[in-house]
C-alpha cells in the first residue's frame, strides 16, 4: 500500500489559513542559515538584557513547535490533533539545569505527564531525558567508567532513584515511557539505566522504551545486543528508533578531542541502518515494541510495507510512527488518515526555559538536507490548492 505523503489537504487539515501562512514565514526564516544564526544570537542577547521579547517568541517559533507553557496549556493542541486521530506525547523540554531542586522539579513534572497520560487515551506515552535529572559531568564520568568520589556516588544514587521512581509510576499506571537518547559521551550511562529499567518493568509487556540514534554507526549492532539481553532476561524490549539530533555537535567534539567520530560516514549509511533496524524490529515483533521516530517519507513507507508483509494490523499497539509537533505534518496526518498509530512529540514549558530546545529545532532545520525546502514546498502547494 502506497501512502500519499503529498496529499496536502489531509496534511494541513488542522491548520487555518492564517496558521498556514505563519508556518510558511517561519520555515522561510529557518531555511536561511545566515538568518537563523543572526536571529538566535539576537534572541540570546535580548534574553540576557531582559528585553520584553517573550510575547514575540511565544507567538512565533514557540507556537509552531510547542504546545504551551504548562500541561493545561497543551489541552487545546492535544484535542486538535485527536480530531484527526493523531496522538500526543507531552515532553517537558526544560534543559540545562544543574541543581538538586531543579532535578526534583523535572522529575515531579514528568510524573505529572504520566498521570495526565493515564486519564487520556490520546496520550499513549510519556517521555523524559536523563540529563534533566542529573548533572552532565556525572553522566559523562559514569559513561566513561571513571571512578566517582563518595559524594558523587551518593549524587548518582539520587539520579538512579529518580529514574526508578518515574519508571515505577509508569508501570503502576500502565503508561509506556520513552527514555530519550542524548550525546554519545553520556549515552552509556543512559543505556545502562534504560536496560535496568526494562529488566525490572518490562516483564509482562514493554513499558520502558530506550531510544537508539541510528546516525551512530554502532547502533544497529547494539540493537541486536539489546534483543539478546531481552531474550536472555525474559523481558520485552521497548525501542524508539530515530536518526539523531546532535550530529554537528558530535562531529565537532570528535575532531576537537581527537577520537573517531561516532557518526555514520554519510547519510546513505544512516538511512540504511535505520531501515535495517526497522526490519529487525518487525521481524521480532513478538518481543519488541517499536516507535519509529522519523521525518523521512521513505522510512515511513518502509515500515508500512513491513507491517503489511508481516500481517501486522495498522492499529497494532506495538507499532507507532512519531514526528515532532510543527514538523512533517504530511507524514503524520496522511499516516493517521490511513489508520496507522501516529503520535506527535509536544514540547512544553516556560518560554525562556524551552529556548534551548527551540534553538536546536531551528538549527536542525537548517542542517537537515531538504527539510525546510520540503516543508515550504508542501505549504505552498496547499496554499495554492485553497486559493484555486
Amino acid at each position: 500500500m502506497k501512502i500519499s505523503f503529498d496529499n496536502t489537504q489531509i496534511a494541513f487539515q488542522a491548520k487555518t489559513n492564517s496558521q498556514l501562512q505563519k508556518s510558511y514565514w517561519l520555515f522561510k526564516l529557518v531555511g536561511s542559515n545566515t538568518l537563523v544564526k543572526i536571529s538566535l544570537l539576537l534572541l540570546k542577547i535580548a534574553f540576557g538584557l531582559r528585553l520584553p521579547i517573550k510575547g514575540l517568541i511565544k507567538h512565533t517559533i514557540f507556537e509552531q513547535f510547542c504546545g504551551g507553557e504548562s500541561i493545561d496549556d497543551c489541552n487545546s493542541s492535544i484535542q486538535s490533533l485527536a480530531q484527526f486521530n493523531v496522538s500526543t506525547i507531552l515532553d517537558y523540554s526544560v534543559e540545562g539545569k544543574s541543581s538538586e531542586a531543579d532535578f526534583t522539579k523535572v522529575s515531579d513534572e514528568v510524573i505529572k505527564t504520566i498521570e495526565r497520560a493515564k486519564e487520556d487515551n490520546h496520550i499513549p506515552f510519556a517521555v523524559f531525558k536523563v540529563s534533566g535529572l542529573a548533572r552532565l559531568k556525572i553522566l559523562e564520568k559514569v559513561s566513561s567508567n571513571i571512578e566517582l568520589s563518595q559524594d558523587e556516588k551518593q549524587e548518582y544514587q539520587k539520579v538512579k532513584n529518580r529514574v526508578k521512581k518515574i519508571c515505577q509510576k509508569a508501570h503502576d499506571l500502565n503508561v509506556r515511557i520513552f527514555i530519550d537518547a542524548e550525546e554519545s559521551w553520556i549515552q552509556n550511562a543512559i543505556d545502562e539505566l534504560a536496560i535496568k529499567m526494562m529488566r525490572t518493568f518490562n516483564i509482562e509487556k514493554a513499558i520502558v522504551f530506550n531510544t537508539l540514534q541510528m546516525y551512530r554507526w554502532d547502533r544497529f549492532a547494539y540493537l541486536k545486543q539489546l534483543y539478546a539481553d531481552a531474550e536472555n532476561g525474559n523481558y520485552f524490549l521497548g525501542l524508539k528508533l530515530v536518526r539523531g539530533a546532535y550530529m554537528e555537535k558530535e562531529r565537532e567534539r570528535a575532531i576537537k578531542m581527537n577520537y573517531p567520530s561516532p557518526i555514520q560516514k554519510d547519510k546513505k549509511s544512516c538511512d540504511n541502518d535505520y531501515d535495517l533496524a526497522l526490519n529487525f524490529c518487525i521481524s521480532h515483533i513478538e518481543k519488541i515494541s517499536l516507535c519509529a521516530g522519523t521525518h523521512n517519507e521513505n522510512s515511513s513507507q518502509k515500515l508500512v510495507d513491513l507491517m503489511i508483509a508481516n500481517n501486522i494490523l495498522k492499529d497494532d499497539q506495538r507499532v507507532y510512527f512519531s514526528q515532532l509537533l510543527g514538523m512533517s505534518d504530511h507524514i503524520s496526518f496522511n499516516l493517521s488518515h490511513e489508520g496507522y498509530n501516529v503520535v506527535k512529540y509536544m514540547p512544553y514549558g516556560p518560554v525562556k526555559e524551552v529556548l534551548p530546545y527551540l534553538i536546536r529545532r531551528a538549527e536542525e532545520n537548517t542542517s537537515i538536507s531538504g527539510q525546510t525546502s520540503r516543508e515550504l514546498k508542501l505549504i505552498l502547494k496547499e496554499k495554492k490548492r485553497r486559493n484555486s
